[in-house]
């Protein structure tokens, strides 16, 4: 369930307040700003500082979709613009003059044509570079189609957004057709093609709906039919289908396959001797290189987080709200990669606790503390930080589930607290005589990092300098980059609660779009790195099928290591064994 709107924010409502501006939230009208045209002339585009912040539904459609002479990304008026800057005197170009005289290159950033690349120049050759590169904060290079494409879904299905794309095609194919223009509707045919190949690339789940599918096909049928010549649009159109094809039939086997792997077991321990047999095999046994143990926690992060798409992320923000009834991508097979991810830190984090729990002797397990405080620590150099807040972060009590369109995620609270993990899980951080033994330097500098005051500000830090290793990185391996997940998904939650999806004027807030289009653009590029580190099987089948304990049992084995000390402990473990013994 979502948090009410009365509920307290968190200061990250500062933060974005900063990021977006008072347009953005709903507290001042962009009215102020530039307004402008889409594709087909609509006046019903507001930009502000030469970026668009708001617009109609079907404005921002028609914005999408190219003519002869547009394509998105690429405004006309900013290239003209950048003509009369670099070319003074000269005369810029007519719409719809042939590219022979000059080739623009766009960066674009938001939207915003930010530099080009003269690559060519008629009558003398000038070759420039690097006018603006157009990269964000993290370098990231974010256009209008993978934005409009990402949060239109909040309003409308991708095959009705797709039909609607279709109908805007044939409009203009007819009015070229009755121009008897044949060039240029080849060029309006590539580029309808091109814009399809880049959704198709982007959202390649967005097709396995038979009815975007079919859309699809009816558009490529009528691009088609103007290339009976050479047959390049065809070619383009085959090339297109049968790469989306092979993404769909990738994706659909790599869910089958993680719905067949098994969690951890649940072992829920004998009734009241919850204690292993001495000679059972515990981690330490099957790795006690702490860095090593890191890699393939790391190699098991970057598998799971791969599985997560743009759209998936979405769900964070595709609640049905007064405004908007359609709920898009509701069902719970769609957020099947974010539930299974959120359960991953779970299960690593109760893996720790039952290690450290199960342990007899106290010597063993302040060895098992020690070690795990080492992993965390490799983990924090390596940049996961999702597998070093799992073994270890400040935390009071367990999170309350929140439920996102079927996703089971952390339940957003006031001080942004994460669920209790490993070594902070109740069991565990009771154990005072063993934590007495333990060398806690170390741990006191991991808690430093992920010290949950001004909302994580200190963990905030150390991600910014991984992100920066990563863009500099001479090896693979400074290039990982692992955020916490609970952090991020409440990071964009709370964006999307903070700010409206519309405005007063009935636009929609796009500003509040572009920004969560950057955050969920900049996760992916973390989640396509290649793992460097070397697959070890062992090793990873223990961290995935070893057995963990239940609640019930953690808390039985930590009081039979160490026994009740205070009234509160005493009467828990008095329940716990009634409670016990009455079930069996």
């Amino acid at each position: 369930m979502f948090l009410e709107p009365q509920e307290t924010m968190p200061q990250t409502s500062v933060v974005f307040s900063s990021i977006l501006g008072p347009s953005c939230s709903g507290q001042g009208q962009p009215g102020m700003g530039e307004r402008g045209g889409g594709a087909g002339g609509s006046g019903d585009l507001i930009f502000q500082d030469g970026r668009l912040i708001s617009g109609s539904l079907e404005a921002l459609m028609e914005h999408l979709v190219p003519t002869v002479d547009y394509y998105p990304d690429t405004p006309r008026r900013r290239q003209l613009l950048l003509w009369a800057l670099l070319c003074p005197g000269l005369r810029a170009p007519r719409c719809g003059c042939r590219a022979a005289f000059f080739t623009f290159k766009p960066f674009c950033f938001e939207g915003v044509l930010e530099g080009l690349t003269l690559t060519s120049w008629d009558p003398s050759v000038c070759v420039l570079h690097s006018l603006g590169t157009g990269s964000g904060q993290f370098g990231v290079v974010r256009t209008y189609i993978f934005t409009f494409l990402l949060s239109s879904r909040v309003f409308i299905p991708p095959h009705d957004l797709l039909a609607r794309v279709g109908q805007l095609c044939v409009e203009q194919r007819q009015q070229l057709e009755a121009g008897s223009e044949k060039a240029k509707l080849k060029s309006f045919s590539a580029k309808i093609v091109q814009l399809l190949k880049e959704w198709t690339e982007a959202f390649p789940f967005d097709f396995q709906d038979e009815k975007a599918m079919a859309e699809l096909k009816a558009i490529t049928h009528r691009v088609t039919q103007c290339d009976e010549e050479n047959g390049t649009v065809k070619k383009a159109i085959s090339q297109m289908t049968q790469s989306l094809l092979l993404s769909l039939a990738a994706r659909s086997q790599l869910q089958e396959l993680r719905e067949k792997l098994r969690s951890p077991a649940m072992d829920k321990g004998p009734v009241l001797k919850a204690k292993p047999p001495a000679a059972q095999k515990d981690i330490l046994g099957v790795c006690c290189d702490p860095l090593v143990l890191a890699q393939q926690l790391t190699h098991i992060e970057l598998e799971r987080v791969s599985s997560i798409h743009p759209e998936d992320l979405m769900q964070i923000v595709s609640h049905t709200d007064s405004r908007d009834k359609h709920r898009c991508r509701g069902d719970m097979t769609k957020t099947y990669s974010l539930e299974a991810y959120d359960n991953w830190f779970n299960c690593l984090s109760m893996l720790v606790a039952t290690e450290v729990c199960r342990v007899v002797k106290k010597k063993h397990r302040t060895r098992m503390l020690e070690f795990f405080i080492d992993v965390a620590r490799e983990c924090f150099n390596i940049g996961n930080f999702n597998s070093m807040m799992a073994i270890i972060c400040e935390c009071a009590a367990p999170g309350v589930p929140l439920q996102c369109c079927g996703a089971r995620l952390p339940r957003p609270s006031p001080c942004l607290s994460l669920p209790a993990a490993g070594m902070n899980l109740s069991p565990v951080a009771r154990l005072k005589k063993t934590w007495s033994k333990v060398k806690t330097a170390k741990f006191d500098v991991l808690e430093h990092h992920m010290d949950p005051s001004s909302n994580f500000c200190n963990y905030r830090t150390a991600l910014q300098g991984a992100t920066q290793r990563s863009q500099t990185a001479n090896s693979s391996r400074e290039k990982i980059v692992i955020p916490v997940f609970n952090l991020f998904v409440k990071d964009i939650y709370f964006l999307h609660k903070i700010h409206t999806n519309h405005l007063p004027n009935g636009h929609i807030n796009f500003k509040k779009f572009w920004e969560i289009s950057r955050q969920i653009h900049e996760f992916m590029t973390w989640t396509q790195v290649e793992c460097p580190f070397e697959k070890d099987k062992k090793i990873q089948s223990y961290l995935l099928t070893a057995p963990i304990y239940s609640e019930e049992a953690l808390f039985i084995a930590s009081f039979e290591s160490e026994g009740p000390e205070n009234h509160m402990e005493k009467d828990s473990w008095k329940t716990l064994r009634t409670t016990l013994l009455n079930r069996a």
